[in-house]
């Protein structure tokens, strides 16, 4: 019901942050992934801590479909297994958290978890091809674990799936591919947990997604045209300073 009421009420600055989002969510699956970390806390700050996330993960699930489609045969089952048991064990216990405390709880933790994945991506990026991982079962353990709780509370686990896959040294195509498949299987087992259990995702967000989709669209293309054309790392190092300011934002 709330999501209904605000999706009725929205002003030009929940529009403008709503078409803001929808078209990072396009423009990461065709250019650079971390930019979606910019819409989270953004929409966080204008909808709401347990909103923003109902309203976020079904533009995300359309541009995974987006992505697989177009890296259908790219994805490295192994890399999407491994982790997956325990991103569920992840997605669990962030439903569990997420149902126990307030909305503006829920705000501090999204604005945490966006730190902490903005920590990781920095420090993928200076690390760059030196990178490694532990071939340890703990790892794979460990990174499933802290995307599922990740994806669950602020859909926030991008960098550091990234990082474990840039690590293990995928070529774009499979790290495109696997990503993919990875984000959408995980995607999907949380839309049970938020229809059902912490009530996010309603009427609205089959009103708000294919409104949406043309904008998804458009950020896919606008990636797919301005990558070739642009500064990869100094548009990352952008993102990440806007990200840091808008996370920051969320405590204050």
């Amino acid at each position: 019901m709330e999501l209904i009421t605000q999706t009725l009420t929205m002003n030009g600055t929940e529009w403008a942050v709503l078409l803001f989002a929808a078209l990072l969510v396009g423009f990461a699956k065709t250019a650079i992934g971390g930019v979606t970390m910019l819409a989270i806390p953004l929409l966080a700050a204008v909808f709401g801590g347990k909103v923003s996330t109902g309203i976020m993960l079904p533009m995300l699930l359309t541009g995974d479909l987006m992505a697989i489609v177009s890296y259908r045969k790219n994805v490295v089952w192994k890399n999407v297994l491994s982790p997956l048991p325990w991103a569920a064990l992840g997605i669990l216990a962030g439903a569990f958290v997420g149902n126990l405390i307030d909305d503006r709880t829920f705000l501090y933790l999204i604005g945490a978890v966006v730190l902490l994945c903005l920590a990781l991506l920095v420090w993928s990026e200076w690390k760059g091809k030196d990178l490694t991982v532990p071939s340890k079962p703990w790892f794979y353990i460990s990174v499933g674990i802290l995307s599922g709780f990740a994806s669950m509370i602020g859909n926030a686990a991008g960098p550091i799936f990234s990082m474990y896959l840039l690590a293990l040294g995928l070529r774009k195509d499979n790290y495109m591919g696997t990503n993919a498949w990875f984000f959408f299987i995980v995607n999907t087992i949380k839309l049970p947990f938020q229809i059902f259990v912490w009530h996010n995702i309603g009427l609205s967000s089959l009103i708000i997604t294919p409104v949406m989709l043309p904008v998804i669209a458009l950020g896919a293309v606008i990636g797919f045209k301005v990558l070739k054309k642009i500064n990869e790392e100094i548009f990352r190092r952008i993102i990440i300073v806007m990200t840091l300011i808008a996370a920051i934002r969320l405590f204050l």
